[in-house]
Formats: structure tokens, C-alpha cells, sequence
């Protein structure tokens, strides 16, 4: 069998697991081996990054004592305590600015681009790691819950300053593989050479599947609601808990570094 055709074969295993994925939320209680989970962690550390500097750390959670503490920050979601393992990805200028300093350079990062060619760089990373643990047969969860609850997660995790969570990864082999969610056409995101604004009727065309299903329209009859967009902004993403959460997210900015 060429070199070549076992390329072939994993691009597509990776291409369909891509089109194919899931969220876990239920996991077996098998463990996940250390040398596998490097190994993922290592692929996906190949990832495009700013400069080369790579901005990113992950801290590793197995003990069950340390996913309890972990798991307020998530809202109490029973992935957290229940997955053989817990990833916290955070954006890391520590390391590169202690590097310089030992290396007679004086950093100048602790401000908002360099939290964002962090941010860009860990999510880069999380990506990859996520594609790769699914081709190995794992499920993951993205927890999005991580940049509103920054501050805990610091804490629990003795992150030091230009450090900051960005994303957390629940990872288990699946207990039961659940429906594939909806997406939109991918007519509704591809814009030719300029941005082409969205008219009423752009709107409703890319809009009509997913407010058709009737599970999306049984939500909306339960939550008394109008639309299924009100259930985006009158219950689960609401102006009020946005700019609280945003108010913490930059206070917590300042104190880790990023911010004067």
C-alpha cells in the first residue's frame, strides 16, 4: 500500500468526521490513555500561529476533586465532572514574555492585540485538537461557557497574569452518538470577492430550514415565544447578561495583564 493512498485515506477519515460531528455530552468511563492524548495534543499544536510564538497553554483535567472545582465556572453542566477528561485551552503570553526577558528582550504584551493573537492562536489549536480527537473515535463538547466565567477558572487553575481561558473541551469515548444538530446552507456564509448585505428575503431563504424543524418550533411554542430568534435574545443570549458578562470579561482582562 503506497505512502501516498494512506494519506488519501486519512484526509477522508478526517473530511468525514468533519462533516459527520456531533456533540458528546455522555461519555464512557474508559480512560483516555496519556500517550494519546499527547499525541492529539501534540498534532494539533501544529497549527497555524502568529509569528511562530505559539500563545497558547492547556491545562489537563483528570482528578475528580479538580473537575468540582472547575465545574461551577460551567454552570454545574454534568460533562464536566462525568468526562474521563477536562481541557482548559488558554491564550499564554507568560511563557514568551518570561523567554524574552531571560534572553536580554523587553516584551511589550500586555495589551488587546496580544490577548487577541493569543485568543487567535489558542482557538486555532482547539480546532485542530477537536478534529483530531474525533478521527481517533472520541467525542468532545465545547464548553462556551469558559470566557463568562474567566475569573474561577483563573483561580481554580493558579493561572498567572497574560494567561487567560479561552476555551474548555470535555473529551470521552461517546456513550451514545446523539442526532446530528442543523446548520445552515453554506450559501448564508460565502460572500465573492466584496460583502454582500443580506436582504429580507437572503434572510428568510437561509433561515427557513432551521425554522422549520419542528423540534425548533416545539422550543419556541414551550418558552411562549413568537420566533425561535427570540429565544436567542429574549432567553439563552440576552442584552442584559452580554454586557454584564462583558464588563467582567474586561475586568478580568485587567487584572491578568492584558489591559491598563
Amino acid at each position: 500500500m503506497s505512502f501516498l493512498f494512506l494519506i488519501f485515506v486519512e484526509n477522508r477519515k478526517n473530511m468525514d468526521c468533519i462533516k459527520n460531528r456531533r456533540t458528546i455530552r455522555k461519555y464512557k468511563q474508559d480512560d483516555i490513555p496519556a500517550d494519546l492524548l499527547h499525541q492529539l495534543l501534540e498534532e494539533a499544536f501544529r497549527a497555524s500561529t502568529m509569528g511562530n510564538m505559539q500563545l497558547y497553554s492547556v491545562v489537563v483535567t483528570r482528578d475528580p476533586q479538580m473537575k468540582a472545582k472547575l465545574a461551577p465556572a460551567h454552570f454545574n453542566q454534568p460533562m464536566v465532572t462525568t468526562a474521563p477528561v477536562v481541557l482548559t485551552f488558554c491564550a499564554d503570553f507568560n511563557r514568551f514574555s518570561k523567554w524574552c526577558r531571560l534572553r536580554k528582550a523587553e516584551p511589550g504584551y500586555d495589551n488587546l492585540i496580544s490577548f487577541l493573537n493569543a485568543a487567535s492562536d489558542t482557538l486555532l489549536v482547539v480546532q485542530n485538537f477537536c478534529t483530531l480527537a474525533e478521527a481517533h473515535g472520541l467525542g468532545i463538547c465545547y464548553l462556551g461557557t469558559t470566557i463568562y466565567n474567566a475569573e474561577q477558572i483563573i483561580k481554580a487553575l493558579n493561572l498567572p497574569k497574560l494567561t487567560f481561558p479561552i476555551a474548555t473541551i470535555t473529551v470521552g469515548y461517546p456513550e451514545d452518538i446523539p442526532a446530528q444538530p442543523d446548520r445552515l446552507s453554506v450559501e448564508g456564509f460565502i460572500h465573492e470577492e466584496k460583502y454582500c448585505d443580506y436582504t429580507r428575503e437572503g434572510i428568510d431563504k437561509i433561515h427557513e430550514y432551521k425554522e422549520s424543524l419542528e423540534e425548533n418550533k416545539h422550543f419556541v411554542e414551550i418558552n411562549k415565544k413568537e420566533t425561535l430568534a427570540q429565544i436567542f435574545t429574549d432567553i439563552r443570549y440576552t442584552k442584559d447578561a452580554n454586557e454584564s458578562i462583558s464588563q467582567k470579561l474586561l475586568e478580568t482582562l485587567k487584572s491578568q495583564g492584558f489591559l491598563s
